[in-house]
């Protein structure tokens, strides 16, 4: 067969997708899980200096503790403000009534062979009562994290992003006051 040929033959060849053995490798399943949480916050109506968040940390694959705020699965039947409320409470052990609306991230990850398209609905909470725990399974530690190290302390850049939006709220609501 002429080098011609064999080119030839080679166009007219179905490509095939996966392993070297032709197999095609069978599609990621997508789905789409919707969580709440927030930044529950103390001493709203207080100095601004002693303001506070509750603040969960885990630890990641690699040994790290990464800050973040608390958040989960919206159980059937359950608005997004009342699973902000109730993780906030699962995950710190404090209980919040929440005071605005911060936002939602939207973010893709893969686990146990399938694509999850993740959306989380995030809130300002006035923490009213409870104390710190670290009881739940999935929290490492919990912290009371002043509102001026948030930037420092969350690990993700969109958490980040919202609580500076908190800030941003709770200068307003203290401004209306005066």
């Amino acid at each position: 067969m002429s080098p011609a040929d064999r080119a030839n033959s080679r166009r007219r060849q179905p490509r095939r997708r996966g392993s070297a053995g032709g197999a095609a490798k069978p599609r990621m399943r997508t789905v789409r899980e919707t969580s709440a949480g927030g930044l529950v916050v103390d001493g709203l109506d207080g100095p601004p200096e002693k303001r506070c968040a509750a603040l969960i940390g885990r630890t990641d694959r690699r040994g790290r503790l990464l800050w973040s705020l608390p958040k989960g699965h919206i159980e059937e039947g359950e608005t997004s403000k009342q699973t902000a409320i109730r993780e906030v409470a699962e995950e710190t052990g404090i209980q919040g009534v929440v005071v605005a609306e911060l936002g939602s991230i939207d973010y893709w990850f893969v686990t146990e062979g399938r694509r999850v398209h993740k959306t989380v609905h995030h809130f300002l909470l006035r923490s009213v009562g409870g104390e710190l725990s670290d009881a739940d399974v999935e929290v490492t530690q919990v912290d009371w994290v002043p509102l001026s190290e948030l930037n420092s302390r969350l690990a993700y850049a969109d958490e980040r992003r919202l609580a500076e939006v908190a800030n941003r709220l709770i200068d307003r609501m203290e401004t209306g006051k005066r």
